[in-house]
């Protein structure tokens, strides 16, 4: 709002046109009594070229001059300044050119000669709030404009953004996927891999994925389904996070309830990022299922497709429980064991309207049950740089140079002589070297 501030900190001016100085200084007096200030022009060309500089809020012009009548000037002035407003002053006898003024120039108001004060100075109150609130209204709608632009390009950015990481993500997963083809049935190595892209990312939980992914396994085998539905449980659990690697760190990086609406919408949009994500790796179809449908409720209020009761696939039920009862551990201050049971209380209240009634039953069996709690064998990596590394470590993922000729391979064990080499080439490097090392 600083155009309207800049505005009503400008003193408003009233021009006046009158060929008579005597009724020029009348008018000027009257204005200045009542705290208005007043410019006065004997030529009606005069009076437009001031126009076509600067700003009057209101126009007195009297009808009968030698050179340019009243409504030809006001005619004029209109296209000059459509927003100022025009009062013509007219005789008894000129009743023919104040209706061609009221046409042609458009005039807010006429006054007969000799005018009265009050009626006057009522009728230029009135005309200057009019032109007030008309600029007022301009600068609300520059602001409004102003604002959805902002706007419009936060969010442009933001989905480009998304987009672009989008691309990189599957773009790696691809290259992976043809370059070991004989890994394509290797479910672990595949979800290892994107776990530890969640690992390395600071704004982003990796034991809350941990956490998610042991539940979804426990629950799973408390149902007794499949093996393989069991391994896919597990494996949304690690990944139900993996499509918030595509997106703009202040999107995840805060509670949901401080993002404003469209930043919300963007948010739960994370889901259908991570299935396009996965897409290349055609044997975690299942698992990028689970994590797409993973908003859905048990009533059919949830999204993205508003599915109901066991038309939401199996898996995406076991993530949404697993996944709410850490979440609200995690965002409770109590203490550790009230935590726990305010969270399995909410799971419970909302039993058969959010949630599975079957898969809350297991959960909850889960939880009595502290012999099933097992960890799985997804392992986690450390990212180190050259001069961490000791004889001994075991690369995670293969390091390649800055053009992209692989230097050691996944599964190299380092030992003094191949840590100095590494060392010796970062330092014709760009960039040190960020070397993922597999725990245990």
């Amino acid at each position: 709002m600083e155009d309207f501030e800049e505005f009503t900190s400008t003193p408003i001016q009233i021009m006046c046109l009158d060929d008579e100085p005597s009724v020029l200084r009348a008018l000027v007096r009257l204005l200045r009594h009542h705290k208005l200030q007043a410019i006065p022009f004997t030529e009606g060309s005069d009076a437009l070229d001031a126009l076509s500089k600067q700003e009057f809020a209101l126009i007195i012009s009297d009808m009968r001059m030698p050179k340019m009548n009243g409504a030809e000037f006001l005619e004029k002035a209109k296209v000059l300044a459509p927003d100022t407003q025009r009062i013509l002053l007219t005789g008894y006898s000129d009743l023919i050119s104040t209706v061609n003024a009221v046409n042609q120039g458009e005039i807010h108001a006429y006054v007969k000669k000799p005018w009265q004060n009050q009626r006057l100075i009522y009728l230029i109150e009135q005309g200057v709030e009019k032109y007030k609130l008309k600029k007022h209204n301009q600068a609300l709608q520059q602001h409004v404009i102003e604002q959805n632009n902002t706007l419009k390009e936060l969010n442009d950015s933001l989905e480009l953004l998304v987009d672009k990481r989008t691309k990189q993500i599957r773009q790696v997963l691809k290259q992976l996927e043809t370059a070991n083809e004989h890994e394509r049935t290797d479910h672990k190595a595949t979800v290892e891999l994107l776990y530890n892209f969640i690992n390395a990312n600071p704004n982003l939980d990796a034991q809350l994925a941990k956490n998610i992914a042991t539940s979804c396994l426990q629950i799973a085998k408390t149902l007794k389904l499949s093996d393989k539905l069991i391994e896919m449980a597990n494996m949304s659990g690690y990944l139900a996070q993996v499509g918030l690697l595509a997106m703009d760190p202040a999107l995840y990086k805060v509670p949901t309830s401080q993002l404003n609406e469209q930043q919300r919408k963007l948010f739960y949009t994370h889901p259908a990022t991570a299935q396009l994500m996965l897409m290349p790796a055609q044997h975690l179809s299942e698992v990028a299922e689970a994590i797409y449908h993973q908003f859905e409720k048990y009533n059919g209020n949830g999204i993205p497709k508003g599915l109901k009761g066991n038309d939401i696939p199996i898996c995406a039920h076991i993530l949404s429980v697993a996944r709410d009862y850490w979440q609200n551990i995690e965002s409770s201050q109590k203490p550790e064991e009230q935590k726990l049971a305010d969270a399995l209380e909410l799971i419970k209240m909302y039993s058969g309207n959010f949630y599975h009634p079957k898969v809350v039953k297991a959960f909850e069996a889960t939880l009595k049950d502290k012999a099933n709690v097992q960890s799985d064998n997804v392992r986690s990596m450390d990212i180190l740089t050259s001069k961490q590394l000791k004889p001994g470590m075991v690369l995670g993922l293969a390091i390649h140079s800055h053009k992209g000729i692989m230097l050691l391979p996944k599964g190299h064990e380092f030992n003094e002589k191949s840590i100095a080499k590494l060392q010796q080439l970062e330092t014709q490097k760009p960039t040190p070297f960020r070397i993922m090392i597999k725990d245990g």
